[in-house]
C-alpha cells in the first residue's frame, strides 16, 4: 500500500507523488538509516546547543523539553518532516540512540514523556514559559505513549460528553 503525503490536504490539486518537503517519491520506500541520521543529526545537534547552560552543563530538563516537541511533531505530520510513516520506527531508534548519547542510558523518547509527564516537567514547562497550547500538545501526546488504554479510554468519555 502506498503512501500520500497530499492525503487530507484538500487544496493542494498536484498529482504528484512527491513529499512536498523531501521532494522524494512518497510512495513509502523506507529512508536508509543514513538518511534519517542526515536529516535529523543537525536538528538533534541544535537541540542540544539550546540546551547548553555553559561549555560544559546542559539543561537536561529543556533537552527533554525539545526532544519531546520534536518527536511529538514528527510523529503527528511525518510528511512535514520530510519521512513516510514507515519511517518512523527507524527514526525512533536514531533518535533513542543519539539522546542516549546525550542523557544517558535510562532517557530516552518514551523517557522524556514519563518527565513531561512528571510534576519535574510541569515546573520545567512553566520555566520555560511554554504556551498552554504547546504544554497540553505535550501532554495529551504523553498519554498516547505512556498510557494508550487509559488514552483511549478517556477520548472515549470525552467523545460521549460531547455527542450529549
Amino acid at each position: 500500500m502506498g503512501c500520500n503525503a497530499n492525503a487530507g490536504l484538500a487544496l493542494n490539486a498536484s498529482t504528484s507523488n512527491d513529499c512536498p518537503v523531501s521532494g522524494r517519491d512518497v510512495n513509502c520506500v523506507p529512508m536508509a538509516i543514513s538518511d534519517l541520521a542526515t536529516r535529523f543529526d543537525p536538528i538533534l545537534e541544535d537541540i542540544a546547543t539550546r540546551s547548553q547552560v555553559t561549555d560544559s552543563y546542559l539543561d537536561r530538563n529543556l533537552y527533554r523539553l525539545y526532544v519531546a516537541t520534536l518527536w511529538t511533531n514528527v510523529v503527528l505530520d511525518p510528511h512535514d518532516a520530510g519521512v513516510n510513516p514507515e519511517d518512523l520506527e527507524d527514526l525512533h531508534d536514531l533518535v533513542n540512540e543519539r539522546i542516549t548519547d546525550v542523557l544517558g542510558s535510562d532517557d530516552a523518547i518514551r523517557a522524556c514523556f514519563e518527565f513531561i509527564n512528571s510534576k519535574a516537567g510541569e515546573r520545567a514547562m512553566q520555566e520555560a514559559r511554554l504556551t498552554q497550547n504547546h504544554k497540553d500538545l505535550l501532554l495529551y501526546f504523553s498519554s498516547m505513549i505512556l498510557d494508550p488504554d487509559g488514552h483511549r479510554r478517556w477520548m472515549e468519555t470525552i467523545s460521549e460528553n460531547s455527542t450529549r
